[in-house]
C-alpha cells in the first residue's frame, strides 16, 4: 500500500514529520516498508539564472554560460560560476535549475565535479528534464518563468517535495488499504486529529438510469448489493495535474479522468469502483454465474476462460466483466467516451479469492474486496465518485439503481478493561481504553462494543484487546512475572534438560557453532539416514524439501555445510541438540546432540602445520561431550556404526555391547557427495537420554579421589590372533582389578609379514602399559606380581592371548 505524505495530510492534521509518522506506522502495525522522500534525491537542484551565455571558445556545439546561484537559497548570498551548457536553448537571461559540483544527478547516475571542458573550466550543470528523472526530454535544459525565485530548491518550486510512503498490510487490516484507515490509526495514536470525512452528496438524479440491473437468485449471497449510476454527456479528458501526481506516485499510470477518478476511490477510501461505456451496454446489467465455456477479454488484455460459478457482469450480449476483479476491454471506457456507468458492489471475499486464484489474475479491486471492505459506504462511495466525474469531465447523473440491500453485519462484543491486563499485561486506564476505541470507530454502549463496518476482522473480546494495546504501544510492554498461585511448585530443569545444557555448553566450549535446523528434511536426505520413506512423510508438507521428519540432526547440519561452502566458508564447526524421531508413533523420538566438523583442523597460520579433520577429531569431541552430560569414564569403542559413517573409520561409545551412548566418524563419502558437502566430514552424535541416571542424586560434585601412594607401572606383550582388536586386550586388562587399575593403554603392535615369521601365521603382538595405583599402603613386589597375575589371566582367557616369549 502506498500513499504520499500530502494525501495523508488530507484526512490527518498533524505537525509530526516524515520520521515520527513512518515510525509510529511500524509501531502501530503497519509495517514501512520504504520511504521515497524526492528532496533526498531533488534537494539540491536550485533555481539559477544565467547572466550571459557565449559560443564556447574551442567547440561550435557548446555555449559557456555565466550563471547567478543563490547556494544559501532565496534572498541570500549571490555566487557566479562559470558552466559550459551544449543544450541548444542555453542563452542570457534564462532561468533555468542548476545542480552545483557534489550533487548526484539521477537521471544519468553521475556524481558532478569541477572540470575542463575543451579548454575552459565547468563548474556545475545546467539541467534537463531526463537529468532530475523528470521526462525523457533531454534536447534542451529546464526554463522557468522569470520571476521563479532565484535559489529556491526546484522541488519545492515545481511542488514536488512529496515523499511517498509504502506500507505492508496483513490480511486482517483491509481498513488500512485506504489512505483515509491509515489516518484514522495515527489519530487514534495521538499523532493528529483526523478530519471530517466529505459528506456524501445528496444526489437526487436529473433523469431515470436507462441502464437496469438485476442479481440472479444463486448469486444473493456472493454479491448482496450492486447499485449505479448513470453518467451522460461527460467528456474524458486527461485527470487534473493534482491526481494525476499522486497516481504517478503510488506507481499507477494515469490513463484518463473517468479510470483515474475510480483508482483515487481505490486508494483513498478502500472503495474499488468500474466504469462502463454505457453507449456499449447492450440492455441491462445482471450479475450471475458464468456458463461454461464463457470467455472475457479483460482490461489486462488477456482472454480469461470462465468457469461455471464465477461471478460475472454481463448484459445481453455476454460477459461484460469478471465481478468484483477486473473489467472487461470491450465495455471499458476511451477518449471517445461520452455516456459512462459507474458501478459499486460489494462482493463476497471466499469468491472473489477462489476466481482471482484460479483465473491467475491479481489487481487492486480484486486485493481489497477478497480482504473485506465497508459494506455500508458502497453506495455513499459511489456518490462521491460521481460528482468527482461531474466536476473534472462535466455531464449530469442520473437515478441510482440498486439491486440487492447492504447486508447487516452488525456485531457487538464486550468490552472488559480488566482484560487488557489479563491477556496481555499491560496497565492502561479505562478512559484511556475506552477513548482508544472510539478513535478507532467502534460505539461504546456500557460494556459491549460495536464493531465499525470496515473492520472485518473483529470477531471477539480478545480482538478489542488486542486494538487497545497495539494503539497503546507494546513497546511499552513491561516484562512481570505471573503471579505463582499457592501449591503450585517452582519450576525446576528436569534431567534431560540438564543433560541437554550440558551438551551445548560443551559443545559451544570445544569451539562450534550452533545451528537450528527444522524437524523436517526432503525425502532424500531422510532416505540416506534410515528413515523410512512413507512412514516419515508429513500429510501436509511445508514445501517439498520439508517433507519428512528428521531420523537424525546430521542431515540438517551437513545441508547447512554445503550452504556455507557454497558462500565461501570451506573450515567449518556445526553442532545442534534437538529430538530425532525413529518413527511416526507417539514416544518414538529422542533428544540427540550432533557436531559436523568440515576442512581444516585450524586456520592458516604463519608458524603450524594444517591437516584435515579426522575421525580422532569427533572421537576427542565426542567423549567431551559425553563426559559433560555424565556419561562414567570406562567405556567401550565397539564397531557396527550406522551406514552413514565410514565403516573403518567410525566406531560406538558403548555400555556394554546393547547400550550405545554415541556414534563418531568419517561421515561416508557416499553421503558427502548426495549432500553436495566438499572436503573431509566427521561427525559425532550423542544420546543423553541412554547415558544412565547416578545412583544418588547430588548436587555437589562427588570428592576428588586421589592418592598420595606412589603408581607402578608394568609393560606386557600379548600375541594373539590377527583379527582381535586393541580395544579388547586394554579392555580386559582395566577388568583385572578395577579397584587397582587406574589405566592401560596400548603403545606398540608388531604385525605383518615379521610377525608372521616369529609368530606363526596369522598372529600379531600387541603391547600393553599398565598403571598400578595403591590407595591405602605401598605396593609389595607380591602385590604387584599377584595383579600381574590376574591381567595375563584375564587377557588370555578373553582374547586368547599369551605372552610373548
Amino acid at each position: 500500500m502506498k500513499f504520499t505524505l500530502s494525501w495523508l495530510a488530507d484526512h490527518l492534521e498533524t505537525g509530526a514529520g516524515l520520521a515520527e509518522i513512518t515510525e509510529t506506522l511500524t509501531d502501530l502495525g503497519l509495517e514501512v516498508e520504504g520511504v521515497e522522500d524526492p528532496a533526498e534525491k531533488l534537494g539540491a537542484f536550485r533555481i539559477a539564472r544565467v547572466i550571459e551565455a557565449v559560443p564556447h571558445p574551442n567547440a561550435d556545439r557548446l555555449r559557456l554560460c555565466r550563471v547567478e546561484t543563490f547556494p544559501d537559497g532565496p534572498g541570500g548570498r549571490s555566487e557566479e560560476v562559470s558552466v559550459v551548457c551544449g543544450a541548444p536553448n542555453a542563452r542570457t537571461g534564462l532561468v533555468g535549475v542548476f545542480a552545483p559540483p557534489g550533487t548526484h544527478v539521477p537521471g544519468t547516475g553521475v556524481d558532478l565535479k569541477p572540470g575542463v571542458i575543451r579548454g575552459v573550466e565547468s563548474n556545475g550543470m545546467l539541467c534537463s528534464e531526463r537529468e532530475l528523472m523528470l521526462s525523457d526530454e533531454h534536447d534542451g535544459i529546464i526554463e522557468l518563468p522569470e520571476d521563479a525565485p532565484l535559489g529556491a530548491r526546484y522541488v519545492d518550486y515545481a511542488d514536488m517535495n512529496d515523499p511517498v510512503i509504502e506500507i505492508a498490510i496483513t490480511p486482517n487490516r483491509p481498513d488500512a488499504l485506504g489512505v483515509r484507515g491509515i489516518a484514522r490509526d495515527l489519530a487514534a495514536r495521538g499523532l493528529g486529529v483526523l478530519k471530517p470525512a466529505p459528506p456524501a452528496p445528496r444526489i437526487a438524479g436529473d433523469f431515470p438510469c436507462p441502464v437496469s440491473v438485476t442479481i440472479s437468485d444463486d448469486l444473493k449471497d456472493g454479491c448482496p448489493l450492486f447499485a449505479g449510476r448513470l453518467v451522460r454527456g461527460v467528456s474524458n479528458r486527461p485527470s487534473p495535474d493534482w491526481l494525476r501526481r499522486r497516481l504517478e506516485a503510488i506507481g499507477l499510470r494515469p490513463i484518463s479522468a473517468l479510470v483515474d477518478v475510480t483508482n483515487y476511490f481505490t486508494y483513498d477510501r478502500n472503495r474499488p469502483l468500474h466504469v462502463f461505456d454505457a453507449d456499449r451496454i447492450s440492455g441491462g446489467i445482471a450479475v450471475r454465474s458464468a456458463k461454461e465455456g464463457e470467455t472475457v477479454l479483460a482490461l489486462d488484455e488477456n482472454t480469461h476462460v470462465l468457469k461455471p460459478g464465477m461471478m460475472v457482469i454481463a448484459d445481453d450480449g455476454g460477459v461484460e466483466s469478471i465481478g468484483g476483479i477486473m473489467g472487461g476491454l470491450e465495455s471499458g471506457c476511451s477518449p471517445e467516451t461520452v455516456n459512462v456507468f459507474v458501478e459499486s458492489a460489494y462482493w463476497d471475499k471466499d469468491r472473489i479469492a477462489e476466481t482471482g486464484r484460479e483465473l491467475r489474475i491479481n489487481s487492486d479491486a480484486r486485493y481489497r474486496n477478497e480482504r473485506g471492505i465497508d459494506p455500508s459506504f458502497t453506495m455513499e462511495g459511489l456518490d462521491l465518485a460521481c460528482a468527482m466525474i461531474v466536476d473534472l469531465c462535466g455531464g449530469e447523473i442520473s437515478e441510482m439503481v440498486v439491486a440487492g440491500a447492504v447486508p447487516d453485519d452488525s456485531r457487538s462484543h464486550r468490552f472488559d478493561a480488566a482484560r487488557v491486563g489479563e491477556i496481555v499485561g499491560m496497565r492502561i486506564p479505562e478512559a484511556e481504553q475506552r477513548a482508544t476505541l472510539e478513535a478507532l470507530g467502534f460505539e461504546l454502549d456500557g460494556d459491549m462494543a460495536k464493531v465499525p463496518p470496515w473492520r472485518p476482522d473483529i470477531h471477539g473480546e480478545a480482538d478489542l484487546v488486542e486494538e487497545v494495546a497495539r494503539v497503546a504501544s507494546l513497546t511499552k510492554l513491561e516484562p512481570r512475572p505471573l503471579p505463582r498461585p499457592p501449591g503450585v511448585p517452582a519450576p525446576v530443569l528436569t534431567p534431560e534438560r540438564k543433560r541437554e545444557i550440558a551438551a551445548r555448553r560443551s559443545c559451544a566450549a570445544l569451539g562450534y557453532n550452533e545451528c537450528v535446523t527444522y524437524s523436517f528434511i526432503d525425502e532424500k536426505a531422510a532416505g540416506l539416514f534410515g528413515a523410512d520413506p512413507e512412514a516419515m512423510r508429513l500429510e501436509n508438507p511445508i514445501s517439498s524439501e520439508m517433507s519428512h521428519m528428521r531420523p537424525s540432526l546430521l542431515p540438517g547440519l551437513l545441508q547447512a555445510a554445503a550452504r556455507n561452502q557454497s558462500r565461501g566458508f570451506s573450515d567449518l564447526a556445526l553442532f545442534e541438540t534437538g529430538w530425532v524421531f525413529d518413527g511416526a508413533e507417539p514416544g518414538e523420538q529422542r533428544l540427540s546432540a550432533a557436531g559436523v566438523l568440515v576442512g581444516r583442523n585450524e586456520p592458516r597460520l604463519p608458524h603450524g602445520a594444517r591437516r584435515d579433520v579426522d575421525v580422532f577429531d569427533a572421537k576427542r569431541d565426542c567423549e567431551a561431550v559425553l563426559s559433560a552430560v555424565g556419561a562414567p569414564a570406562r567405556t567401550q569403542v565397539l564397531r557396527g556404526a550406522a551406514e552413514w559413517w565410514h565403516p573403518g573409520r567410525s566406531g560406538r561409545v558403548c555400555l556394554g555391547p546393547k547400550n550405545a551412548l554415541a556414534e563418531f566418524g568419517e561421515v561416508h563419502p557416499k553421503i558427502l557427495a548426495e549432500l553436495d558437502v566438499k572436503g573431509p566430514a566427521v561427525g559425532f552424535v550423542v544420546w543423553p537420554e541412554a547415558v544412565p541416571r547416578p545412583k544418588s542424586e547430588t548436587s555437589t560434585r562427588a570428592a576428588l579421589e586421589i592418592s598420595d601412594l606412589q603408581a607402578v607401572e608394568r609393560d606386557f606383550a600379548f600375541v594373539v590372533d590377527a583379527g582381535v582388536e586393541a580395544a579388547a586386550l586394554v579392555n580386559a586388562a582395566l577388568g583385572a582389578d578395577k579397584a587397582m587399575i587406574g589405566e592401560a593403554r596400548v603403545f606398540d603392535e608388531f604385525a605383518g609379514e615379521a610377525a608372521e615369521k616369529q609368530m606363526g601365521g596369522g598372529r600379531k603382538s600387541i603391547a600393553l602399559t599398565v598403571r598400578l595405583q595403591p590407595r591405602d599402603r605401598t605396593l609389595t613386589e607380591k602385590d604387584i606380581e599377584a595383579v600381574c597375575r590376574k591381567i595375563v589371566e584375564k587377557v588370555g582367557k578373553s582374547t586368547g592371548g599369551v605372552l610373548r616369549g
